[in-house]
Order: C-alpha cells, then sequence, then structure tokens
C-alpha cells in the first residue's frame, strides 16, 4: 500500500513538473506564435499571435509585408518583473499577398529585443477561381454532342424493348 501512493506522490509531481516546464523556456521554442488560420488563401488575412511580447513586435514572412505586433494585453503571470511567457500577449493581422506561391511559410518575430522563427507556421494555398461556375468553355463539344445523343438513343432502344415485352406478356 505504501508503495502505491509513494507512486501516485511521484507521478502527480512528475506531471506537475512536465506542465510547467514549457512556460519556463517559452521563448526557446517556437511555440507560442500562433497564426490563424493555419491554411490560407492568397489575398486572405491572417491573425498572428505571439505570448510573452508584452510591448509589441513586428511580425515578417515571405508570404506577407512586414506587420506590427500591438499589445493584447494578459497582464503579468506567475513570473512578476522577470518577463516570462506570461507577460503578455501582442497580436497583428496580416494580409498574404496576391502573388504568394502555394507551399508552407515560416514567420520571424522580433519582439523585446529577441528574434524568434517559428518553421512552416502556416500554409498558402491556391486562389479559387470563383465567378465562372466551373466551365471555362462556352457551350458543348462535339464530344459532349456524341456521348449525350449515345445515351439518348440506348435509353430509346431499351425502352422499346422493355416496352415490347411487356406488351407480349399481356397477349398470354
Amino acid at each position: 500500500m505504501r508503495n502505491t501512493r509513494a507512486l501516485a506522490v511521484a507521478g502527480a509531481a512528475v506531471a506537475a513538473l512536465g506542465l510547467s516546464a514549457p512556460a519556463a523556456v517559452a521563448w526557446e521554442t517556437p511555440s507560442n506564435i500562433t497564426a490563424l488560420p493555419s491554411v490560407i488563401a492568397r489575398g486572405g488575412q491572417l491573425t498572428i499571435t505571439v505570448d510573452g511580447c508584452r510591448s509589441g513586435g513586428t511580425a515578417t514572412s515571405n508570404a506577407f509585408s512586414p506587420t506590427r505586433l500591438s499589445p493584447a494585453g494578459g497582464g503579468k503571470g506567475n513570473e512578476g518583473d522577470r518577463g516570462g511567457a506570461g507577460s503578455g500577449t501582442a497580436r497583428g493581422t496580416a494580409t498574404i499577398n496576391s502573388d504568394a506561391r502555394p507551399g508552407p511559410y515560416d514567420i520571424t518575430v522580433d519582439c523585446n529585443g529577441r528574434r524568434m522563427t517559428k518553421p512552416q507556421a502556416f500554409t498558402v494555398i491556391g486562389g479559387v477561381r470563383g465567378g465562372i461556375g466551373g466551365s471555362t468553355t462556352t457551350g458543348a463539344t462535339p464530344t459532349d454532342v456524341a456521348i449525350g445523343g449515345g445515351l439518348v438513343a440506348a435509353a430509346l432502344v431499351g425502352g422499346g424493348v422493355f416496352w415490347m415485352r411487356r406488351r407480349a406478356e399481356r397477349r398470354i
């Protein structure tokens, strides 16, 4: 019974330490840069959020112009005046260039005199071709007419055969 209690206490201590460790090293890892939506079309607006950036900063990428990040509150967390991950959040909105190539893009943030890059923070997809209704030609091609005519002829022949067989069955 004592071993079970000791194991439970040790497990709880490891879990508590494991959950607090990422907050202590937030600026060493790029996990505190968030780009939403993570998949975006050219010309769309991307919201960038950075934790631990209480005075704002600048976000840059090859897919958009440099974007100013403004403080978004958050106040001081458990770190007090040390400026850790709980010391505030900065946000900004970037517009994806209309000529951005489809694929993943990195975001680099300059904040509080520090520079951090999050690789493959978001993905640009090709633009949607709207307003045409999906067609790019005007009218049916000769192949379309031939296929359609063949289907109509097959339906007429099949219907005629069915009707003739039903008619023959009624005579018996």
